[in-house]
Parts: C-alpha cells; structure tokens; sequence
C-alpha cells in the first residue's frame, strides 16, 4: 500500500460523519492543509529551540535571527509537503503536468504570502484592529484563496 492510499483511506475513514455537510474534496483540503501547517509549526519549534537554540546565525555577510533562519529552512519543506499533498490528496484527478502544477502551486503560495502581508498591514496599521483577529481574518481569507486558485489553476481539471 503507498503512502497516498494510506492517507486516503485514514482521511476518508474519519470523512464519512461529515460527508453530508462537507464536499469530500474540501474534507481533504482542510485535513492536508491542516496537517501541513502543524508539521510546520513542529518543524519551526524544532529548529528555533533546537537547532539554532535561539541564537543569531552569523554567516560573516550577513547575520539572520533565529526566527528568520527557522522560516529559512521550514519553508521549502512544507512548501513541497503541502504541495505533494495538495496533488496527491486534495486535487488527485488533475491531468496537467507534475512540474506545471509545482510552479503554479509556488505562484499561488507566494500569492498567499503577498495577502498576508497586505491584509496584516491594512487590518492592524489602518483600521486599528489588533493583530491576532486580524491575522484570523487573514488567514480565513487566504485559504479561500488557496482552495479556488489550487482547484481552478493549479489542479485544474
């Protein structure tokens, strides 16, 4: 048994209590998605407490904080993570191109970062609300984004 059908068959097994008020693809979305983003909350932990130990990383050129240097090396992981379950998960009957749909999902992640940003700075430095509703709101706003632009663009069938 692969690893994917492994999956399907744990996600689909806990689906069926929702799968009258949930499209079985957005019941897959959320739980790989979401999963996705606890492994990158461990990965982040691990490295800032662990590797880097909460120490500047001096590179000679350069110093980057540990914060920055734990985002540095998390990223990509869970940018390929997200990206083999959003193909192999979520969006499993699309015909384009592995390689087509890696840079259409980089194009939209990086899409999602703008967001954030432009939301974050409209939300807490112009109207005023604090920061952690504003990056709720944002972060509702993103994975809408996320979901249509991975179904319409990316994974398109």
């Amino acid at each position: 048994m692969t690893l994917q059908n492994f999956l399907l068959k744990i996600i689909d097994l806990c689906y069926s209590p929702f799968s009258r008020i949930i499209p079985e693809q957005i019941f897959r979305y959320g739980i790989s998605g979401g999963a996705n983003m606890v492994l990158d909350w461990v990965l982040y932990f691990i490295f800032y407490n662990f590797v880097f130990c909460h120490n500047i990383i001096d590179l000679g050129f350069i110093a980057i904080s540990p914060h920055i240097a734990s985002f540095i090396v998390v990223f990509p992981i869970t940018l390929l993570t997200g990206f083999w379950l959003a193909k192999y998960i979520s969006f499993t009957g699309s015909q384009i191109k592995g390689q087509t749909q890696l840079i259409r999902y980089i194009s939209v992640v990086f899409a999602n970062i703008i967001i954030n940003y432009l939301c974050l700075k409209l939300f807490v430095d112009y109207c005023g609300f604090y920061p952690t509703p504003s990056k709720m709101i944002t972060t509702f706003i993103t994975v809408i984004f996320s979901f249509v632009m991975q179904k319409f663009y990316t994974f398109r069938v």
